[in-house]
């Protein structure tokens, strides 16, 4: 008897407390009408944690370092440009997960799920070396990535909805752009930490790929500090009543706005013009320049330095003029860059290769920044409020099909113009001598640069149809003027502390008690 009470109380204490548990946890993710200020401030503060702790698992398990990862595995050009897809491309999975959201209406909870499930498909990615023969260790990297990208793809879906609605608007440039600066400047220190232990370490051990094991085991343990942080902001409860809402009722609605369906004609060409070619600059840089880790990790260090000094005057134009202005002065920067790239062999490497691509990733660094905040914030200030996921979503959806095509065609095309050249050069004859000189030489991957510079102009063409009405806040003449006023802010010696005017509530002491929404 005394047996079967001890066992009733603890049944009892085990109910109780599990029931405590999760009532917590429904509260905690249960969507709310009205959120207090300091709730606002503590959950920005959170966005922000969050964006630093995702930052380091994709610096650390994504870019340089997966590339390089996957030509010791012995991957293709081809297979080069299938990692680079399916992410995108499972972007598609955000059509029945913004069904699911529409349905539940509970963001968070679904973001807090597909994020934890995310971490676990990478930390098989960081075990890969151990638990896979070398004839199936492709192949295995391929599923991984897979899953891992699909469950992003849900949790990208409910969190930019729920960003959308929680963020206010009249800070949503300058939050983003405050955000990526700060997570840029921990991607550029991980890069060149992560390229140095791995140059260091590949001596010591025999197998390369235990040595990239660990370094991703560390952005898996970054990647559960990001789901602790995305668990801490508050969710708004969706505007609107629930519907009883057809499948494809749902997806007609972006397409029926003509100024939102011009932005997906802009949104969808520009994206496949840059992963057409982004994806294999570091295959160009190991393989064409024969560079080393250490090389590539710094020239990519050079280009996100140049992100973090210019997205807060990036974000500072998004909010004082248009997301549209970036995109006008940003892109044909890109552009310039793209093409630059095709002269840095003449056929081969020559004197000034290297002060070329120190060029080229400084425009890339400032170009990148304009571009990623400003397609973002578009996509996010053209969809109606109440009404952003299926917008987000098919924005989203148009954008990944293109992420994920461009590569899949970049990897054969590379393949295919392997064994091609096209060049052009000037000839200066005269009775003592005859000379040469190449002006212009594409081989292999030039064709890729080339190719992407072509539609990216065609991209800016069809951005001139996109009207952002409620952005239009002052004139080209004074969207110069800031720009001018930015890089002389840059290029002195006080701009290398721009970082430090960033006003983040993350700085926990001050000496006055203030509060404040960025």
């Amino acid at each position: 008897m005394k047996k079967t009470g001890v066992l009733d109380r603890g049944k009892r204490l085990a109910h109780f407390y599990l029931f405590r548990y999760f009532r917590f946890y429904s509260r905690k993710f249960r969507p709310q009408d009205t959120i207090k200020r300091e709730e606002i401030e503590k959950g920005l503060q959170a966005v922000v944690k969050d964006g630093l702790a995702s930052q380091a698992m994709s610096t650390l398990t994504g870019g340089a370092f997966l590339v390089d990862f996957a030509l010791l595995l012995g991957a293709s050009n081809f297979f080069i440009g299938v990692l680079a897809a399916i992410p995108a491309l499972t972007q598609l999975i955000q059509i029945p997960a913004t069904f699911l959201v529409e349905k539940t209406r509970r963001r968070k909870l679904i973001v807090a799920i597909g994020a934890f499930i995310s971490r676990i498909f990478l930390l098989l990615f960081a075990l890969i070396p151990f638990l896979f023969s070398p004839s199936r260790r492709i192949m295995a990297l391929s599923l991984v990535i897979l899953f891992h990208s699909a469950c992003n793809s849900v949790v990208s879906c409910s969190w930019s909805s729920w960003m959308r609605d929680f963020i206010p608007e009249n800070i949503l440039g300058s939050f983003f752009s405050r955000r990526m600066a700060l997570s840029y400047s921990l991607g550029a220190v991980l890069s060149l930490a992560g390229a140095f232990y791995l140059d260091f370490w590949k001596r010591s051990f025999s197998d390369p790929l235990t040595v990239y094991s660990f370094l991703f085991l560390g952005g898996v343990i970054a990647g559960f500090f990001s789901f602790y942080y995305l668990t801490l902001p508050p969710e708004p409860r969706l505007e609107g009543e629930e519907k009883a809402i057809g499948f494809a009722q749902l997806f007609l609605s972006p397409f029926k706005d003509q100024n939102f369906r011009n932005l997906l004609f802009f949104s969808g060409s520009w994206h496949f013009a840059y992963n057409l070619a982004t994806p294999f600059f570091t295959v160009y840089l190991l393989r064409r320049l024969e560079y080393n880790m250490i090389t590539v990790v710094i020239l990519s260090t050079i280009s996100q330095v140049m992100s973090i000094l210019f997205f807060r005057w990036w974000g500072s134009i998004a909010d004082h003029f248009s997301n549209k202005s970036v995109l006008l002065v940003s892109s044909p920067i890109f552009l310039v860059s793209l093409f630059l790239w095709t002269f840095t062999t003449l056929p081969e490497k020559h004197a000034f290769t290297l002060p070329l691509l120190i060029i080229i990733h400084i425009l890339l660094g400032i170009s990148t920044a304009g571009i990623l905040l400003a397609t973002g914030n578009m996509g996010m200030k053209l969809a109606p409020r109440g009404q952003a996921t299926p917008y987000l979503a098919t924005y989203n959806l148009v954008n990944s099909l293109s992420l994920g095509i461009a590569p899949l065609l970049g990897g054969k095309l590379a393949d295919f113009f392997a064994q091609r050249e096209l060049s052009l050069s000037l000839n200066w004859i005269s009775p003592t001598a005859e000379r040469s000189f190449a002006t212009l030489s594409f081989e292999h991957w030039d064709f890729l640069f080339f190719f992407a510079l072509l539609i990216g102009i065609y991209a800016l063409h069809r951005l001139t149809f996109v009207e952002e009405v409620e952005e239009e806040k002052g004139t080209m003449g004074g969207l110069v003027t800031e720009i001018g006023r930015a890089v002389n802010n840059i290029s002195s010696a006080g701009g290398i502390f721009l970082i430090e005017n960033f006003r983040f509530p993350l700085r926990r002491k001050e000496k006055k008690k203030k509060t404040y929404l960025y």
